[in-house]
């Protein structure tokens, strides 16, 4: 039974992953070279990654092993590992294209006006190594992770999610930006969209200009107070509101650790290149929605 439930849903995921490739994506990404209908279809390549994260396979050789060894009569004209990583690392930005339609599909509820903000790190070499690493330098730099407290090599995540009470919450938008760049920088950048909405981030988002700015758009900015020059001590009020908004953002951590729990997206110390990093991450974005 639990192999024909596996069977059952491969074949899911290979229809929903035509369905969107097929619709939306391909649109943009049409292929231009001569090479333009390959016997080993995009559609099969990101199927066999997608299905390979699902199957706790986090690297890209894991992944294709994984098919050679049990699932290879279904994928007939699997390529060589060296032209399949290639592929993947070429469909990156169809990857990206895939997790932006699922999340926007995910069923955010309009009613719900709490969003949580937060960023976790992507490292792509650990703290001995983060001085000299040179990987997908386009976009990674060294930057420091206050909650692991540590120097690190690569990007952030930054996830802007609705509260859902009494469960995970749903994730409304996603992107990258290199670990070194300010929270604030990269929110003024990406958010220029949001409105109508409570927007709850860390100490990172206290700025007068920028949540007046927000406020012409009917964005509430809720942030946690902080000690000012001067300062040895928060008042007490200012404590017990710390208190309430760092328990109104603590279920955006609780989505980052079940993310990585599911994916090991904040380990890419494989990752060789910038293209492969987009679809190291944005892959597993993509997994989450479909199963």
């Amino acid at each position: 039974m639990n192999s024909m439930c596996k069977k059952i849903q491969l074949i899911q995921l290979y229809c929903a992953v035509c369905y969107i490739y097929n619709s939306i994506t391909a649109r943009n990404c049409q292929r231009l070279s001569n090479n333009f209908c390959p016997k080993f279809s995009d559609e099969e390549c990101i199927t066999i990654y997608l299905w390979g994260i699902a199957n706790q396979k986090y690297e890209v050789k894991a992944c294709y092993d994984f098919i050679n060894d049990y699932w290879e009569g279904w994928f007939p004209d699997l390529p060589t590992y060296q032209n399949f990583n290639r592929r993947i690392c070429n469909l990156s930005d169809i990857f990206r294209v895939i997790a932006s339609v699922l999340i926007t599909e995910s069923g955010i509820e309009p009613s719900i006006i709490d969003y949580l903000h937060d960023s976790m790190p992507i490292i792509v070499a650990n703290e001995k190594r983060s001085g000299s690493a040179k990987t997908a330098s386009e976009i990674c730099n060294k930057g420091y992770c206050a909650s692991k407290k540590m120097y690190y090599y690569g990007v952030k995540v930054h996830a802007i999610a609705q509260k859902q009470y009494s469960a995970l919450p749903l994730l409304f938008a996603a992107w990258i930006s290199p670990a070194a760049e300010a929270d604030l920088t990269s929110a003024k950048e990406n958010l220029d969209f949001i409105k109508d909405i409570n927007f709850f981030g860390d100490k990172a988002f206290i700025d007068k200009k920028w949540k007046a700015e927000l406020a012409t758009r009917g964005v509430s900015l809720v942030t946690p107070s902080k000690l000012y020059r001067g300062q040895t001590e928060l008042k007490p009020g200012d404590t017990f509101l710390n208190s309430v908004i760092s328990s109104i953002r603590q279920p955006i951590e609780s989505l980052f650790s079940w993310i990585h729990d599911k994916t090991k997206i904040q380990h890419a110390s494989k990752v060789r290149s910038t293209n492969g990093l987009f679809a190291f991450i944005f892959a597993r974005i993509a997994s989450l929605f479909l199963f």
